[in-house]
């Protein structure tokens, strides 16, 4: 890769920036060493962290050494958020959660060989800081007027919750960090996202003042879809999490099926390792003939075999397609059976339920008498099977309790059968 910052720039995830030109000529004197922070405000990471992810991968697959840092400090603080205050959670909650997220990013990078990363720790430097050293050290190289200013900061101060010292203190934290890596590593660059450039700024800064020397950022944009939303924000949860228990594989890939036309250009750039030729030419079926959904099948496949491998990735698409009576439902793992009905809706409902009823129970019709005609139309699956008659109950369920019901071609639920 000749032009690490042409090629994040085509895979629109450069949206901020310090001074590009003195930073490509750093990078061209390279390697240089760069690094990233992610806090453990919850048991896993989600999609958006997924792009600072592949970002630091880019960077060091152009020959760059990455600093993967998971704030088991910072975490304990938490990052200001518009609306209101975080709440703090235990020590040993943080602990467990700082493995686990260190787990999650150790696939993505490469720990060997010349441009090998590093997992770093900023309650290593921190713990030991006494108040008085923080605030004579660190914190007389900040002025309020500037903290105040931030947008995450600016934004509380205006609500009526207003804003903890605890919070408002989170940047000073943040620019600590990268001045302890400039000094420890020589890290002269920090990757994050555009919403937290204030706190990115704050580590130059802090750099620029205590040393004198230049340091640089990379900010990446917001993913939204197309209403405006943060990706992934209409998956239920709140967040759609990297985490195959809280965010199931099929959820995953079914999500990234269906993100709409406009989207699945800049999403294959930003979320795959595709090559460009590929891209153009996915974009350019995708907006010919979008009724194949090429480019949404391609994206969902190579991002869910990103982040959960190959043989969940083959799973997920095989259930996919057998669910609609394109394959043979018999052959699915119970999870992932169980993970697509869960998306299309899941009831409950005792062994000897009637196929009309199953029908009014998981909402693909308004009432036994509807089910019927449903089912005198043709109209009528169970187990990808046409339905003849609509008062008996299911004879054999898959792995003994589960019923794919589906009226018509599309539309789709699942029930659970009692014992």
């Amino acid at each position: 890769m000749t032009d690490v910052i042409e090629e994040l720039q085509w895979r629109e995830v450069l949206a901020l920036s310090t001074d590009l030109d003195e930073l490509r000529a750093e990078l061209a004197r390279g390697p240089v060493t760069y690094y990233c922070g992610f806090d453990p405000t919850a048991p896993s990471l989600h999609i958006g962290n997924l792009v600072q992810i592949l970002t630091m991968r880019r960077l060091q697959l152009a020959g760059n050494l990455p600093l993967a840092l998971v704030g088991g400090a910072t975490g304990l603080i938490g990052d200001p958020r518009p609306e209101s205050e975080r709440q703090l959670q235990e020590r040993d909650v943080i602990a467990e959660w700082v493995g686990r997220i260190r787990r999650q990013i150790e696939p993505y990078l490469d720990f060997t060989g010349t441009y090998a990363a590093r997992m770093v720790n900023n309650l290593d430097w921190t713990s030991q800081l006494s108040a008085i050293d923080f605030l004579r050290d660190v914190g007389k190289y900040f002025r309020v007027n500037r903290m105040l200013a931030k947008d995450a900061v600016s934004a509380r101060l205006n609500s009526d919750a207003g804003i903890s010292y605890t919070e408002f203190s989170y940047q000073i934290l943040q620019g600590y960090d990268f001045l302890e890596l400039f000094r420890r590593y020589g890290c002269k660059l920090q990757t994050g996202g555009s919403d937290q450039w204030g706190n990115l700024t704050a580590g130059t800064e802090l750099i620029r003042r205590v040393t004198g020397e230049t340091a640089h950022l990379i900010a990446t944009p917001l993913i939204t879809d197309e209403q405006g939303n943060k990706l992934g924000k209409s998956t239920g949860g709140g967040a759609m999490w990297l985490d195959p228990t809280m965010t199931s594989p099929y959820a995953m890939y079914q999500y990234f099926v269906n993100v709409g036309d406009g989207q699945v250009g800049s999403l294959l750039r930003t979320f795959t390792f595709l090559e460009r030729e590929e891209i153009l030419a996915l974009e350019k079926e995708t907006a010919e003939r979008p009724h194949l959904r090429l480019g949404h099948r391609r994206l969902a496949e190579e991002i869910t075999r990103f982040v959960h491998g190959e043989a969940e990735t083959a799973a997920v698409i095989a259930a996919s397609g057998a669910l609609f009576g394109r394959g043979e439902l018999a052959g699915l793992p119970e999870s992932t059976l169980h993970a697509a009905l869960s998306e299309a809706g899941l009831v409950e409902a005792p062994r000897d339920t009637s196929v009309a009823e199953l029908f009014r129970l998981a909402g693909l019709v308004a009432g036994r008498g509807e089910a019927r005609r449903v089912v005198a139309e043709g109209g009528a699956y169970v187990n990808n099977e046409r339905v003849t008659d609509a008062d008996v109950a299911v004879a054999t369920p898959l792995h003994g309790k589960y019923v794919v019901l589906r009226r018509g071609k599309r539309t789709l639920a699942g029930a659970v059968l009692l014992p």
